[in-house]
């Protein structure tokens, strides 16, 4: 299956300041998240954040708040539910964005990022599961929560592959300005 810009949004998961700093080689993980994101803007590929319980573990990091221009061109949602999909404004936003495709990327991989992942595939949507753009706080979480998404149908993919299968064509503007984004 291809995956188009037409048909395709991104959910970022929990990439928040009191977590992110517990997760696995997490400068890596945001660097390519700052990447991705700048990628999918300049495709025009609608993206959404999310918060679990901001009060307790704080808003999206600053690099990614910056990249994604929070809350100009994008909207970061609270939750408290592990899975963003149980969260029926999330739901609502996704729902109505007529994309099927959700790229998904976050922390952490083996919680919030599988489950929303799990819910995803079983109500009619494919997910593409970044996997350099998320992070467990140890390696075996991480590679548990990949192996899972699999059995539930997710596509594996990283930022790189995925910016270069929506981009398709080089040579134009669009094309320059990814490449200039992940060198």
């Amino acid at each position: 299956m291809r995956i188009t810009k037409e048909n395709t949004m991104c959910m970022i998961i929990d990439d928040q300041q009191k977590l992110i700093p517990t997760i696995l080689e997490y400068e890596q993980l945001l660097e390519n998240t700052k990447k991705l994101s700048m990628g999918l803007l300049a495709l025009e590929i609608p993206c959404i954040v999310t918060e679990h319980y901001k009060k307790g573990l704080g808003e999206t990091v600053s690099i990614l708040k910056e990249a994604l221009s929070i809350p100009e061109k994008t909207k970061a949602y609270d939750k408290i539910t592990f899975s963003a999909y149980e969260n029926e404004e999330i739901r609502n936003v996704i729902a109505s964005s007529g994309k099927k495709n959700i790229i998904i990327c976050g922390t952490e991989a083996h919680i919030c990022v599988l489950q929303t992942t799990i819910d995803l595939q079983n109500n009619g949507y494919q997910v593409i599961l970044i996997e350099d753009c998320i992070g467990s706080r140890t390696q075996a979480n991480k590679n548990g929560a990949i192996k899972r998404a699999m059995q539930e149908g997710a596509i594996i993919s990283t930022y790189e592959a995925i910016l270069f299968e929506l981009v398709r064509v080089a040579g134009t503007p669009v094309f320059k300005e990814i490449l200039n984004i992940i060198k």
